[in-house]
């Protein structure tokens, strides 16, 4: 593509993220822009190429096949002048700049914050700034470089980097089993309150369990539901009932006793955790940085099943 002469870095930086979000306010928002002046500067981008990049409605803007093709080269454009700004820096090595980093809540509290603790340190010219939450974040049009994700990636547009594998298991803290006694098969739990994760506005109280031949699925109650991973982890370390999580969450509880694993001859379903990127964008040394600081310290982990 030939780019005019008069083009400005900052119309490709604010179309770039118009694409992302599908909104001009959005857009002007992430860049502390008025919505007047960015505006006026996605009209001066169409002129300066004397084509149409955006099809504009009352609620939302969409692409034009033009806008398509100038989104492709302008993401490779910024990414590579980016990659040259890192590496003409004075500290060849550092990483500088923000990375956004959507996360489950519990996996982003408990393991992932600690694990980037050492990149920041080295790096102190790096912002990861951390997006948490249970539901799923749209990469494509929400300010996300990367995201971690548990399970397998069901969407063609992205590509996924394993990181580890994991496991479901039943926990509760001692303080609970000691007072309600221990279930030793999954059928037990029905005497039990057990703590259930909202997600997709309906709360997964139907849990999998295996042991070598059989898989059975029972279905639990309980007197406390949320849409907050690290919740439901809180409210079992505080002896309120028995939670069903993924054992890289609690890890560290149940190195520090105040979880146990209850059953441990029934084990839940067995699922990938991975790094998720959109195939469209150039990958910024920053965000390549943060990436293979989680794929080393991932395979370092304590535990065979959280190991790739």
């Amino acid at each position: 593509m030939n780019w005019p002469a008069d083009l400005q870095l900052s119309q490709l930086q604010l179309f770039i993220r118009l694409a992302d979000a599908g909104s001009l306010s959005a857009a002007a928002r992430q860049l502390d822009m008025t919505p007047a002046a960015a505006s006026a500067s996605l009209k001066r981008l169409e002129t300066s190429l004397a084509v149409r990049l955006v099809e504009r409605s009352t609620r939302s803007m969409r692409l034009t096949p033009e806008g398509e093709l100038l989104r492709d080269h302008a993401q490779r454009a910024l990414g590579v002048l980016d990659d040259a700004r890192s590496l003409l820096g004075a500290q060849r090595e550092a990483l500088a700049g923000e990375v956004h980093l959507a996360t489950p809540l519990d996996l982003g509290r408990t393991v992932l914050s600690p694990m980037l603790e050492p990149l920041l340190a080295r790096h102190p010219r790096l912002r990861v700034v951390m997006h948490l939450s249970d539901s799923m974040h749209d990469l494509t049009r929400e300010r996300v470089d990367l995201a971690v994700r548990y399970g397998v990636l069901q969407d063609s547009s992205l590509v996924a980097r394993p990181l580890a594998t994991t496991r479901r298991m039943a926990v509760a803290s001692p303080a609970y089993l000691e007072r309600h006694g221990t279930p030793r098969h999954p059928h037990d739990l029905d005497a039990h309150n057990c703590l259930a994760l909202n997600l997709r506005s309906r709360p997964e109280v139907r849990w999998t369990f295996h042991r070598t031949g059989e898989s059975l699925t029972v279905r639990v109650h309980g007197n406390r539901v949320a849409d907050d991973g690290g919740l439901v982890r809180e409210w079992a370390v505080a002896g309120l009932g028995i939670a069903f999580k993924a054992r890289l969450d609690v890890t560290a509880d149940l190195a520090a006793g105040r979880l146990v694993e209850v059953m441990p001859d029934w084990s839940g379903d067995t699922f990938p955790l991975q790094a998720i990127l959109p195939t469209h964008r150039h990958l910024p040394l920053r965000v390549r940085g943060v990436l293979d600081e989680l794929v080393e310290r991932f395979a370092h982990l304590d535990g065979a099943d959280q190991r790739q």
